[in-house]
Formats: structure tokens, sequence, C-alpha cells
């Protein structure tokens, strides 16, 4: 296994807008953490990603049991560093090139 590039993303209590399930109503935020891999295509993949962060584009606010919160959006993020595709991990040997498809 190689290093790998570990993206962070805190997300916190927040009102929804316009455009959201339920706009100007609370909801809760949350830590998410995703890997890529710490070589060429990685960082490419990680520049991608940020702007994808930065254009709103990464995250969504869904309706779950009455309370609103905040999920992954359809960009799809590697949130474990193994377990396979099954467990959004690796290894994967399509992933970066199917992410940057979406991107």
């Amino acid at each position: 296994r190689g290093t790998a590039l570990q993206p962070l993303f805190k997300m916190s209590y927040s009102c929804s807008k316009v455009g959201d399930p339920r706009p100007g109503q609370p909801y809760k935020g949350g830590n998410f953490c995703a890997f890529l891999p710490d070589n060429k295509e990685g960082l490419k993949t990680a520049k991608l990603l940020k702007k994808a962060f930065e254009h709103g584009l990464t995250f969504q606010i869904k309706s779950c049991n009455g309370e609103e919160r905040v999920t992954w959006g359809l960009i799809p993020h590697k949130t474990s560093w193994d377990g396979g595709k099954a467990r959004n991990g690796y290894p994967d040997a399509q992933y970066l090139r199917e992410v940057s498809a979406v991107l």
C-alpha cells in the first residue's frame, strides 16, 4: 500500500438555501473524509475535487427521518483506504478515471 492524500471536510450546522429539500430549515453537518493516492493522477484529481467543492457540488442536503443533514453529493469519493469498490475503498483501478469523467 502506498501513501495517500486524505482530504477532510468539516461541514457545520447551518440553514438550507433555495434548491435544498426544505429551504430555510436548519441542517446537521458532519465530518467527511476521503482518500486519494499520493501520485500525479491523485493530485490532479484532488485539484478537480477542490474546484467541485468551491462550486458547491461535493455535498447535498437530504431529509432523513424528518431531519435535514449533509451527505455526499453525486461525485464519487473513496471513504476507505481498503475494502475495494464494494466498500468505497481501494483497490479500484477505475476510480480515478471514473471520478475525472464525472468532474
